[in-house]
């Protein structure tokens, strides 16, 4: 299936997700926060237990940690390391090809706290962000199927 086709399809799906824009703008908020945090593989696992705790909408968080993918990784992972050596005044050269948090840490302290802080720091705009552009498309979603089933019946 063309890539094209995919991305179709997975925006189908997505705007079938069911709920209070509310709890899928959450969901979708805490994915994209986790997505920016150095704690792959765990960053599924992470999103969905803070959704469940939060009320968020589990599908949408776990949609929104994808938006850290094998394309965008390098670039956040590097991008919160930075900001991360920035706020501590610490300039460790940095290698992004990291396979997980064991070899994140086999960096050393210095690095793994200046990415989480990074990460947090970068993180916190982002999904904002997320949760009021999420919030704003799904209540237009369910408008439209209301004024559709006004119509149909």
């Amino acid at each position: 299936m063309p890539a094209k086709n995919l991305i179709k399809q997975f925006i189908k799906r997505c705007k079938r997700l069911e709920g209070d824009p509310h709890h899928i703008g959450l969901g979708m908020g805490i994915g994209i926060f986790i997505s920016f945090t150095p704690t792959l593989p765990f960053h599924t696992l992470i999103a969905v237990t803070i959704a469940i705790l939060l009320r968020g909408n589990k599908i949408a968080a776990a949609i929104g940690v994808w938006f850290s993918n094998p394309l965008t990784i390098p670039f956040f992972y590097l991008g919160t390391y930075k900001v991360g050596t920035m706020l501590f005044d610490n300039s460790k050269p940095f290698d992004t090809k990291y396979e997980s948090i064991k070899d994140l840490l086999g960096l050393g302290w210095d690095a793994t706290i200046a990415m989480m802080a990074g990460g947090i720091i970068l993180g916190i705009p982002c999904s904002i962000a997320a949760y009021f552009i999420t919030r704003k498309i799904f209540l237009k979603i369910q408008l439209k199927r209301k004024l559709k089933r006004k119509l149909l019946t």
